[in-house]
């Protein structure tokens, strides 16, 4: 009888539904009576210990066999297996994609779908493989036809570069009934060429694409002991800012433009994308923007087919450049793509640099020649070994000494002791099955051998050993080699498409458009864009911020909003700068507090926080602002009257006050003291007046 802890056998469950329709578990009477199986009070252990060492497992499968591509060949498992299955089935003719995802399947243990998927992504990077049929367009963004529907075969670049059986690593598959490569021997640094993306289980990678040719000159460069340097170049084209790639460490980025040109007084084309843009999106963040308010266009055309081409017909009177401008600020016509290169090696995850990446792939390539060398060169010297015992043999006709052997240790033995005086020419044992080799020679080839042909085989072959001997000596040479005529084979048409530059951000507040008019009720203490009976102040966005003080001394900073309180009896009210907060000058005259002085306040706002309320004034009760006005930091300072209130033994009743007399300081400053008597106003002095005082 099983414990109390035992959790029930799931072939002891049988499965019912109740009548709601949701299914639910009963436990066979017979089977365990005594357990409860919702009943987790005890089992809760047992199922943490499971979940941490399941939910370990599903990670690890995750990140090593599904999301990040592996560092020795740069393909994922998926990827992997597609093409591996491509050649099998390679005979230079193009096959059926349905039939490619069906040999597939006995190596990828997931569904078609999928399959299907990376298949297209793959061949529409128009690298590895050849298509004929709709494979979809990645300007436009629409889908592949259905796979039964469109063909494809290896590229002639795949098939130089990508697979060697010979220096193939084999696994088998997840059934056991057929093996599978651990990795390609690719002999080229695709991933960075291709670029990848995934997510797994806490990780991601993102890998951002490279040119063929920059790529290849890089390569060429390691081998020649340089520093390379790398930056992506993205097959939609547009302009690229790479100042802050930083060599596509984590954190790196890179800022990306549509190409826009001006075609006309009204008329902007966008003919080259940004990267992991379509039209078809591109084309929605321009309307979503327009009907925002953000920007202003009449209509958008989209006329894309081979090429890129989206015309924005901008309406009468407004400007091309600005609304240029406007695209790149509001519109997804100006990304910021990071980069995140994640990869896997030695069974482990890895993040590097595209450098490193570089390296390591130059450094593959360089061992896969070296190892296809030594394979050409113990094939080649097989062959000669072969070829010189087949001429003595039939030359010295060793071969007639075996007609009076009876038994075929005799034969053996015969052909052996007329081969030993020649042993001392070879470069290896002579072994039995070089033997039985030379006893399965043909009576008609023994008739018909030529002796020159023999010498000039042989004489070939030891040519090609020393050119493969001399190949491995100067091996980095060798790999130069390699390189600089896979550029030349596969380079032509391969130029880079994006251009490189260096750009600023665009200021959205620099380019938004000014379509809202500012309204202020100044005594009760609101603005807004909805209150059109008020007074009108400005025009203004909605993206714009709004400076106000009011008569307390109080200053606020708010988004401009259809209505927004301020304070009461507003004194300034203006758009307010973000970009440049000291941008202006604010001279301020206030009484401290009911009873106190009056002092004069020369500041700049600083750097605020939106809706937050500041204290221009000491904070005491009864604090009041005579006179406030702004300038632009640089300009001509005010100058003011301050008129005072008549009192016994008062002899001077109005005090000039010059600001640039006073130092420029911060908000917070409490100001000077101009005068401890009651003031009745203050006026701003004329220039005439102003300059007559000075």
């Amino acid at each position: 009888m099983p414990s109390k802890n035992t959790p029930p056998d799931d072939d002891n469950l049988e499965f019912k539904l109740d009548p709601a329709g949701a299914e639910s578990a009963e436990v066979i009477e017979d089977a365990h009576p005594e357990v409860d199986i919702f009943d987790l009070t005890n089992h809760s252990g047992h199922v943490n210990e499971m979940f941490s060492e399941w939910f370990l497992d599903y990670a690890s499968y995750v990140i090593l066999e599904r999301a990040v591509p592996h560092a020795n060949d740069g393909l994922k498992p998926v990827q992997r297996r597609i093409l591996h299955s491509m050649k099998e089935l390679e005979d230079g003719r193009y096959n059926k994609v349905a039939n490619i995802i069906g040999n597939t399947m006995k190596y990828h243990p997931h569904g078609d779908a999928s399959i299907c998927d990376a298949m297209v992504q793959l061949g529409q990077k128009e690298l590895l493989i050849d298509m004929q049929g709709n494979w979809g367009n990645t300007l436009t963004g629409d889908s592949a036809a259905a796979a039964r529907y469109i063909e494809a075969r290896l590229s002639k670049f795949a098939l130089d570069v990508v697979f060697n059986p010979k220096t193939t690593r084999w696994l088998s598959s997840y059934d056991g009934r057929n093996k599978e490569p651990e990795t390609l021997p690719v002999k080229f640094p695709l991933l960075l060429a291709q670029g990848a993306e995934g997510i797994a289980v806490g990780l991601s990678c993102k890998i951002l694409p490279h040119n063929f040719i920059e790529l290849l000159d890089g390569c060429i460069a390691l081998l020649r002991k340089e520093k390379p340097e790398i930056v992506p170049d993205f097959p939609t084209g547009g302009i690229a800012d790479v100042s802050e790639y930083n060599n596509g460490k984590r954190g790196g980025r890179v800022k990306v433009r549509a190409r826009i040109e001006a075609r006309k007084k009204n008329l902007l084309a966008i003919t080259e994308l940004p990267f992991g843009k379509t039209t078809t999106s591109l084309i929605d963040s321009i309307l979503s923007a327009n009907d925002k308010g953000k920007i202003k266009i009449s209509r958008v055309e989209d006329n894309t087919a081979d090429i890129v081409e989206i015309l924005v017909y901008l309406p009468s009177g407004v400007d091309a450049q600005t609304a240029e401008q406007a695209l790149y600020a509001f519109t997804d016509c100006e990304l910021s793509v990071s980069t995140n290169i994640c990869v896997i090696e030695n069974e482990k995850p890895h993040f590097f640099s595209a450098a490193d990446l570089l390296y390591l792939a130059t450094e593959k390539t360089r061992e896969l020649l070296k190892l296809e060398l030594e394979i050409q060169l113990g094939e080649l010297e097989e062959k000669w070994h072969f070829s010189s015992l087949e001429k003595i043999f039939i030359e010295k006709r060793i071969y007639r000494k075996i007609e009076e052997e009876e038994t075929w240790e005799g034969v053996i033995a015969a052909v052996n002791k007329g081969l030993a005086p020649y042993k001392k020419l070879f470069k290896r044992k002579i072994t039995e099955d070089d033997i039985l080799r030379l006893l399965e020679i043909k009576i008609k080839r023994i008739s018909k051998f030529d002796t020159f042909k023999a010498d000039e085989l042989i004489k070939n072959l030891e040519d090609s050993i020393k050119e493969t001997l001399k190949n491995l000596k100067y091996l980095t040479r060798y790999s130069i080699k390699w390189f600089t005529e896979l550029k030349k084979k596969y380079g032509k048409g391969r130029e880079r498409k994006t251009e490189l530059a260096s750009f600023n951000k665009v200021v959205a507040q620099d380019v938004v458009i000014a379509n809202e008019t500012l309204y202020v009720d100044k005594k009760e203490g609101f603005a807004g864009t909805s209150m059109k009976k008020d007074e009108a102040i400005c025009k203004c966005s909605t993206l714009d911020d709004i400076i106000a003080i009011n008569q307390e001394g109080k200053l606020t900073v708010s988004k401009v909003s259809d209505k927004a309180f301020f304070g009461k009896n507003i004194l300034h009210i203006d758009i307010f700068n973000r970009a440049e907060p000291n941008a202006l000058t604010y001279c301020m005259v206030y009484r401290d507090g009911r009873t106190g002085p009056t002092l004069v306040k020369h500041f700049t706002t600083g750097g605020v926080t939106r809706d937050k309320e500041y204290d221009l004034t000491k904070g005491k009760p009864g604090s009041r602002v005579f006179y406030i006005s702004c300038y632009p930091t640089g300009g001509r300072p005010d100058a003011v009257k301050i008129n005072l209130k008549p009192a016994p033994r008062l002899r001077k009743t109005e005090e000039e006050v010059f600001f640039k007399d006073f130092a420029v300081r911060g908000r917070s400053t409490g100001g000077n003291i101009v005068t401890k008597n009651s003031v009745r106003n203050v006026v701003r002095m004329t220039k005439a007046a102003r300059e007559e005082a000075e």
